[in-house]
C-alpha cells in the first residue's frame, strides 16, 4: 500500500489540518514530515476548536497512529504542553510517536532566531521566532541534538549544556542576556521524562505499516512556495515543504508514494515578508481578511490577502506532482461581485506564465488578471458539487484548468461537515 501525501501549494495557511482530518477517515497512520511549531493547524469539530502545532491532525480519529517524523524539528517543551492539553480534552495521546532522529529546539534557538531578525533590519525574513531556522542550521552543521537523547538524561544534559554555553557566548557578544542554563535544564528534564515513552525509530514503524498494507498519510506544514529550495528564497522556511520532502522527512522510498493531494485556498494569502504579486492593499483585501478570519494560528499575525495566483499555483502543483486538489475557503468569496485570477506576470515589459526563481524578478512582477463573475450567494450549506452555484463551479473549473490538476475536495466553511468529496 503506497503512502499518500498532502501538502500546501501556496504560501501556507491553506487549511491543511482540516483536510488531513477529512482524509483520515480510513487511514491507519498520519506522519508529519517537516517543519516545527511555527506551523499551526486549526480544526473545528462541532463546537470544539483545536490548534495543533506538532501533533499530526490524525489525533482526532480514534486508533490512528500519529507520527512526528525525522524531518521535523521539535520543541520538547511545546510538544509536552500540546500533548497535555490534548489529553486534558479527552484525546488518546498514546498513539503519538516521536522519531528518535528528529532534531530538538531549545530556548537558545529561539533567542538566536529573534537576534537574527532584530539585527536584519529591512532584510528580515518575518519568522515566527520559534527557533526553526537555528535548529535546522545546527542539524546541517552536525551539532544538533536529536530526540533519541530524550531517553538518556545524562547524555542530554551534557549535550544541552555544551550547546547552551556556545550560544551564550554569541549572546554575550551581541549584548544580549545569557541563558540561565540550570533553569532551562529543569524544564527540559521534565519534558524529557514526559516524552521519552513516545520516542521510537519511526522509520521502521512507518515502513512496517506500509508492508502490512496499511494506509499511511504524510502531512506537510507551511506551503510549497516557502520551500527552502523551490520557494521565494530567502523569504522561505528552513525545510523541504514539497511532496518530495516526505521521502526524506519520513524515511519512505519514492516508489512508495501514492496520491499527492495539493491544498489550495480559493484566493491567496501570505504571512511575513517577501514578494506577493496579487496582494491587495485596498478594501477588497481587508474584506478577504475579515471574511476568511485570516490571522495566523501560531502568531495571530494578520495575513496578507490577494486574488488567486494561478502562475504560482501551477508551478507549485508541477513540482509537487499534485494528483488531486483540495480547494478551501470557497465560502469567503460568496459576496464578491467579480473575482480576479492572475494568469500571468508582466516582468520588465514581458508577460510570462512561469514562476521566476529570482525573488528580485518576482518583486517586479505585475499580475495579469482574468476576471470571472461571482455568485453572490452563500455556499456554506453545500454538501456536494451539484449544490454549488453555477458561477462557483465555473470558477473552480478554471482554477483546475490553470493548475493542470483535478479537484477532489471542496471546503465551504471551517467545520468538519463543510467539506465534501467531488
Amino acid at each position: 500500500m503506497p503512502a499518500d501525501i498532502l501538502v500546501g501549494t501556496q504560501w501556507g495557511d491553506e487549511g491543511k489540518g482540516k483536510l488531513i482530518d477529512v482524509l483520515t477517515r480510513d487511514v491507519d497512520m498520519v506522519v508529519r514530515f517537516q517543519g516545527g511549531s511555527n506551523a499551526g493547524h486549526t480544526i473545528e469539530i462541532g463546537s470544539e476548536k483545536y490548534v495543533l502545532h506538532l501533533v499530526p491532525s490524525g489525533i482526532f480519529r480514534p486508533g490512528v497512529k500519529c507520527v512526528i517524523g525525522n524531518g521535523v524539528v521539535v520543541d520538547p517543551l511545546g510538544l509536552m504542553t500540546e500533548m497535555q492539553e490534548l489529553a486534558r480534552r479527552g484525546l488518546d495521546i498514546s498513539v503519538v510517536e516521536l522519531s528518535d532522529r528528529a532534531h530538538l529546539i531549545f530556548e537558545y534557538h529561539k533567542r538566536a532566531d529573534a537576534m537574527r531578525e532584530l539585527s536584519a533590519g529591512n532584510r528580515k525574513i518575518g519568522t515566527t521566532r520559534r527557533g526553526i531556522g537555528p535548529a535546522y542550521s545546527d542539524k546541517a552543521n552536525r551539532v544538533g541534538i536529536r530526540a533519541g537523547e530524550l531517553t538518556s538524561p545524562e547524555t542530554l544534559k551534557r549535550r544541552f549544556t555544551e550547546q547552551a554555553q556556545r550560544y551564550n557566548k554569541l549572546f554575550a557578544e551581541a549584548g544580549m542576556a545569557e541563558l540561565d542554563i540550570a533553569e532551562e535544564w529543569k524544564k527540559l528534564e521534565e519534558a524529557a521524562r514526559y516524552l521519552a515513552p513516545h520516542v521510537t525509530d519511526t522509520v521502521y514503524s512507518i515502513n512496517r505499516m506500509l508492508r502490512a498494507g496499511k494506509k499511511v498519510l504524510c502531512e506537510g506544514a507551511q506551503g510549497a512556495l516557502l520551500d527552502v529550495d523551490h520557494g521565494t528564497y530567502p523569504f522561505v522556511t528552513s525545510s523541504s515543504t514539497i511532496s518530495g520532502g516526505a521521502c526524506s522527512g519520513a524515511g519512505i522510498a519514492p516508489r512508495q508514494v501514492g496520491t499527492v493531494w495539493g491544498v489550495l485556498k480559493a484566493y491567496t494569502t501570505r504571512v511575513g515578508e517577501g514578494p506577493f504579486p496579487t496582494e491587495l492593499f485596498d478594501e477588497a483585501g481587508e474584506k478577504l481578511r475579515q471574511a476568511g478570519r485570516e490571522f495566523g494560528a501560531t502568531t495571530g499575525r494578520p495575513r496578507r490577502c490577494g486574488w488567486f495566483d494561478a502562475v504560482a499555483s501551477a508551478y507549485s502543483c508541477m513540482i509537487n506532482g499534485v494528483d488531486r486538489l483540495a480547494i478551501t475557503k470557497l465560502d469567503v468569496l460568496d459576496d464578491q461581485p467579480e473575482l480576479g485570477i492572475c494568469v500571468g506576470y508582466e516582468i520588465d515589459g514581458e508577460v510570462t506564465r512561469e514562476f521566476p526563481g529570482s525573488v528580485e524578478k518576482l518583486k517586479r512582477a505585475k499580475p495579469v488578471y482574468e476576471w470571472l463573475p461571482g455568485w453572490r450567494c452563500s455556499t456554506a450549506g453545500a454538501r456536494a458539487w451539484e449544490e454549488l452555484p453555477v458561477n462557483a463551479r465555473k470558477y473552480l473549473d478554471r482554477l483546475a484548468e490553470l493548475t493542470d490538476s483535478q479537484i477532489g475536495i471542496v471546503s465551504v466553511g471551517p467545520r468538519r461537515d463543510q467539506t465534501f468529496l467531488v
